[in-house]
């Protein structure tokens, strides 16, 4: 599976233009409205380009007066919203896959609602070797594709502007390279707003599949917990974690039938077994976190926003360490206000925290050059 090395988005809400570096586990703190959340939408648009969904979630958003960059530029400037990721591949022979694709509005003659964002530019290039070769390339209504045999295949018109490419082209014998960005982005995982009120379906059983990967909204935990107790055989880590958080407390996942279900029972009860619905929001919010970073198999990238929301200071600690353990097994990258997670996460993990910060109503991140490399801190007026 490919890794995320770089992201580019311009355009973007506070997000003039910036290009910055991902790294096995990277973590970026700042205070709130510093556009922290912006970095971290970014990465889950380029996800929905992958799906096909790319323009109807900008929509939703509130359309282009939403989303677009609103500080200074100029007239002659066109309204576009850029995003762009590299993937890369190790092994054998290392490659870069670019992926870049550009958003605006319908054109005045142009086939669309009138408001409707549409994609104006798309491209796929591939890297090895110091050699590249574009594999898609594509300008508004017209572009072409590279197949297997490096024949151009043009788009066609099955493609609407409202639809990206690289979520049309399922043919993956005939666009390998594609297919394999595309799957890469799709496994993407982002974990950001467990509910945890009374409906939430963490606190409710689910169906008894095995489940080696946490969704995104945790509706699976309880089959996560059982795939790792009952189908892998091994509770480990998660025993750790979970004593590391509640020390004394157990977690209790009981054999499946027609669904699945999990409890803990707390040293001052050593007798009864507290169901989901009875735990506290802090304790089934951290579980459903300890699902998402110690689950059987960990997706190739994991994007965490805010993690600490609604988590004593005491669990603070302990999720640094479960965060620090899951970027052994794959990427980590989260955003995050709280400065007690960050240093120890900077402590257990050896990596120092990137501080996100505004700069003329633009976000950027301190020792970020222009380039997209981290350096010596760029001037104000840079």
């Amino acid at each position: 599976m490919l890794v995320i090395k770089e992201v580019f988005a311009a355009g973007y809400r506070s997000l003039r233009h910036i290009r910055f570096p991902v790294e096995p586990l990277s973590v970026f703190v700042g205070a709130n409205g510093t556009g922290k959340t912006n970095l971290y939408r970014s990465l889950q648009l380029l996800q929905s380009a992958a799906t096909g969904a790319l323009t109807r979630d900008l929509a939703a958003e509130g359309g282009f007066d939403a989303v677009y960059w609103a500080g200074q530029r100029s007239a002659r400037d066109p309204v576009r919203v850029r995003l762009g990721v590299r993937l890369s591949g190790e092994g054998t022979g290392d490659y870069n896959l670019d992926y870049n694709v550009e958003t605006g509005l319908v054109e005045l003659l142009g086939a669309g609602f009138q408001l409707e964002p549409q994609i104006k530019a798309e491209t796929l290039v591939y890297e090895a070797c110091k050699r590249s070769k574009t594999l898609l390339e594509r300008r508004g209504p017209r572009g072409h594709c590279l197949d297997e045999e490096g024949l151009k295949r043009p788009l066609g018109s099955e493609i609407l502007p409202s639809e990206t490419a690289l979520g049309s082209l399922q043919d993956a014998a005939a666009f390998p390279d594609l297919h394999l960005a595309r799957r890469t982005m799709l496994e993407w995982r982002f974990f950001h707003d467990f509910r945890t009120d009374a409906g939430s379906a963490l606190r409710q059983p689910c169906l008894a599949v095995t489940s080696p990967t946490l969704a995104s909204d945790g509706s699976n935990l309880a089959a996560v917990f059982a795939t790792l107790a009952h189908i892998r055989e091994d509770t480990v880590d998660l025993d750790r974690a979970f004593d590391d958080a509640f020390p004394g407390a157990r977690l209790v996942i009981p054999a499946p039938d027609r669904h699945a279900t999990f409890g803990v029972i707390f040293p001052d009860f050593p007798k009864r077994v507290f169901e989901p619905s009875e735990l506290s929001d802090g304790t089934l919010h951290f579980l459903a976190l300890a699902g998402a970073l110690l689950s059987y198999r960990l997706p190739p990238f994991i994007a965490l926003n805010e993690p600490e929301t609604s988590l004593h200071p005491d669990l603070l600690e302990p999720l640094a360490r479960m965060i620090v353990a899951a970027s052994k097994r794959t990427q980590v990258w989260l955003v995050t206000h709280s400065e007690p997670l960050a240093d120890a996460i900077a402590r257990y993990g050896g990596v120092s925290p990137r501080r996100v910060v505004k700069r003329k109503g633009e976000t950027w991140i301190d020792g970020l050059r222009l380039n997209g490399d981290f350096g010596e801190e760029e001037a104000e007026d840079a």
